[in-house]
């Protein structure tokens, strides 16, 4: 009698319930994992070529604390009322022992169906499911939002009591999500490393100021307004630059920028028309054929400064500090190689290369390099908050100038002084720990 009343339609419709009850669980466990982890982008690509539950997945991620609030008030409701019901039809079957019989396969029909199994198909295509569960999920989020409404009051109290405050805004930026996600595909082998500090450079465009790349005064090559002719054409001529700024009377004050084109230009209008070649030297003058000066302050930064390079159909400033001190320039090309990585031609000589490994596992580095694009060329992770420069980082951790030969150990490296002119350390020898 007790085998009969175990398998009475009432049994059958309570077990007919828990195994709806489980799926509902287990639609809800999927649909939580799938709108967590989908990315904002994918669904927005999604939505662009007219998925529907794409566009549906994009409102609901935009409070993610109420869309997840109501899938957890909706999982718990069914996982408790579907573990209630299979304890009463265990008890009525098998008596006081069904209470642990119960428990026991509520447990691993819960576990297997109700999460592993859900999750783990949402998370193999977390956009695909978003996009096919946003419309389902949506109206029983917006049932049970003013429940959801009344939790999320009580669990800010309850947080504020313990000294923390909750910002339904906060969330983390679109930047860092990028950079997290480059971080993790080129650790495992997805993203090349040329890749990455392409991408991590386009970025960091509007953090970082034109006095971290620009080049310094001490090394600008100048043409003085006042030089002979013949000294002037000659210093263009063998340059390396195709710009030059011309100075009258100190290097402060820069009167003009001459291009090498425009004196080849003028030297050729002036040679035509002169009779002898000494003849056309004596008329060229390098302010009538210079242009203005473009001055830019420190603390522009390389993203507003590209754009404005791009509007003024321009490759060059000079850089300025608050009290309008010329500091160094800046070009067009240094900005792409933030990007790019450096840009050489056949006028760039090739032991001016400012890093060089040897054969002992040392890199020599030019004291002027910045510890950006050491740390670039390296994959190093040397800091730059204190100092733009190799040289500039050792100066600050020594805390004085150091002499040539001294040797330092920090930040997991050892740093050697190689050679030193003045006050500027020239070459350093660098090796990892």
């Amino acid at each position: 009698m007790e085998n009969a009343a175990t398998f009475d339609p009432t049994f059958w419709i309570t077990a007919a319930g828990i195994f709806f009850l489980l799926v509902l669980s287990g639609f809800f466990s999927g649909s939580e994992t799938a709108l967590t982890a989908a990315s904002r982008g994918k669904l927005h690509s999604m939505a662009d070529k007219g998925s529907k539950g794409a566009h549906t997945a994009l409102v609901l991620k935009e409070d993610n604390e109420r869309v997840i609030g109501g899938i957890l008030l909706g999982n718990n409701l069914v996982n408790i009322l579907a573990t209630s019901l299979a304890t009463s039809a265990f008890t009525a079957a098998f008596g006081d022992s069904g209470v642990a019989l119960a428990t026991l396969v509520m447990t691993l029909l819960v576990l297997i169906f109700a999460e592993v199994l859900p999750k783990t198909y949402s998370i193999n295509d977390p956009e695909k499911a978003a996009a096919r569960s946003a419309p389902i999920i949506g109206p029983v989020i917006s049932a049970l939002s003013p429940i959801v409404s009344i939790v999320r009051v009580v669990v800010r109290f309850v947080l504020r009591l313990f000294g923390m405050k909750v910002d339904p805004d906060t969330m983390l930026s679109v930047r860092e999500e990028i950079v997290g996600a480059l971080a993790i595909g080129h650790s495992e082998g997805v993203v090349e490393k040329e890749d990455r500090d392409r991408l991590l450079g386009a970025l960091d465009l509007g953090e970082r100021m034109v006095d971290e790349i620009m080049l310094h005064r001490s090394q600008i090559e100048m043409i003085d307004a006042e030089a002979a002719p013949e000294a002037i054409v000659t210093k263009v001529l063998a340059s390396s630059y195709t710009r030059l700024p011309v100075f009258r009377e100190e290097p402060e004050n820069i009167v003009g920028v001459v291009h090498a084109k425009d004196v080849l230009r003028e030297m050729d209008r002036l040679l035509r028309g002169a009779e002898s070649v000494e003849g056309g030297l004596s008329e060229f003058r390098v302010m009538e054929i210079a242009k203005e000066p473009y001055f830019v302050p420190e603390t522009t930064t390389l993203d507003d400064q590209m754009r404005e390079f791009l509007r003024r159909h321009t490759h060059f400033a000079l850089v300025v500090d608050e009290y309008g001190a010329l500091e160094g320039l800046i070009t067009l090309e240094d900005i792409l190689e933030e990007i790019v990585g450096e840009i050489t031609d056949e006028f760039d000589l090739d032991e001016e290369n400012p890093l060089r490994p040897t054969e002992t596992g040392d890199y020599l580095v030019d004291g002027a390099m910045t510890i950006r694009d050491l740390n670039r060329a390296t994959d190093w992770s040397l800091p730059d908050e204190e100092a733009n420069t190799i040289a500039g980082l050792v100066i600050h951790e020594a805390q004085s100038i150091p002499t040539q030969g001294q040797v330092f150990s920090f930040h997991g490296f050892r740093f050697e002084v190689i050679a030193r002119e003045q006050n500027r350390l020239t070459r350093l020898k660098i090796r990892p720990l």
